[in-house]
């Protein structure tokens, strides 16, 4: 990685933890045990440190963030799913926030290994995966590895099994800070956001420097190895906007995985989805876990 990336990252590394000792307490041992309010905790597991935001008490929902962002995202999403009674936990990826560990091959067996050490050391050993794009390749594949830790996944915003044409190339433009930003802007909206919704608070928190990474990361282990595959239950929470899930698709992971899954349409959405709208989806969510056994 080029020396100018990883001054950056120990940049924004020395920052989160600073964050974190200026918070309720802060990180892992001086993080209140059960404080509701939101605070940070960083846990440790060989040589991998995990930077979490807790919120809330009740039922642990974990949510993982899309490729080259981190679980800032999900503020408002995290704020609604605690007053509404569910403890909200936000495992940092590797390279972001205060988390680090092994960049070098870097696989999604990895990225499950550091939500499975979240899980048991904060979700009480049970806990519903939330996965936004990327993130959902993360919590299925959790899933497989650690099944006993997975109570259900929700696939927010996922996208179809093959990539439609265009995607990808949109995404590199919007997540590329490098780019001018009418660009930028226009790449957001193709591909992220809806017709009416607010793009530009995406214009920041992208790592672009970790694209290569995360990218080889996606690929590991092969997505035939886990695409039609599950133990839990899941919710197939979809924007009706997204160009990365055309209607056509809208069944596709059901018609696989038949009764186990839950398709779920949200209006005035698009492959952003929780940023968009926080309130249906923390709707979305909460009704379907009431549904699940404990």
């Amino acid at each position: 990685m080029p020396s100018h990336f990883l001054a950056s990252r120990r940049r924004r590394i020395a920052l989160a933890v600073l964050a974190c000792a200026l918070t309720v307490g802060a990180c892992a041992p001086f993080a209140a045990a059960g404080a509701a309010a939101r605070h940070r905790v960083l846990l440790a597991e060989g040589t991998v440190s995990i930077d979490v935001i807790v919120e809330g008490r009740g039922p642990a929902v974990v949510l993982l963030p899309s490729s080259q962002r981190d679980s800032e995202d999900f503020d408002e999403l995290a704020a609604r799913l605690a007053a509404l009674g569910f403890k909200v936990l936000r495992p940092q990826p590797r390279g972001m926030g205060a988390s680090s560990g092994p960049m070098d091959d870097l696989s999604l067996h990895a990225l499950a290994a550091d939500v499975a050490s979240t899980v048991r050391q904060l979700g009480d050993g049970r806990a519903v995966l939330v996965g936004h794009a990327f993130g959902h390749f993360v919590a299925r594949v959790a899933d497989l590895d650690h099944p006993g830790l997975v109570r259900g996944i929700v696939v927010a915003a996922g996208a179809a099994r093959t990539f439609p044409p265009g995607a990808a190339r949109s995404l590199a433009v919007a997540g590329d800070p490098a780019q001018a930003r009418d660009a930028r802007l226009r790449g957001l909206r193709e591909a992220f956001f809806a017709p009416g919704n607010d793009p530009t608070p995406w214009l920041e928190g992208w790592h672009p420097e970790l694209r290569e990474a995360y990218r080889r990361a996606g690929s590991i282990p092969p997505k035939e190895a886990w695409w039609p595959v599950s133990r839990a239950p899941i919710l197939d929470l979809q924007g009706a906007d997204d160009p990365w899930r055309p209607p056509a698709t809208r069944n596709e992971l059901k018609d696989v995985l038949g009764s186990k899954v839950t398709v779920q349409v949200v209006p005035h959405a698009s492959h952003a989805l929780i940023p968009e709208q926080p309130e249906a989806v923390a709707r979305a969510i909460a009704d379907w876990m009431s549904t699940l056994p404990r």
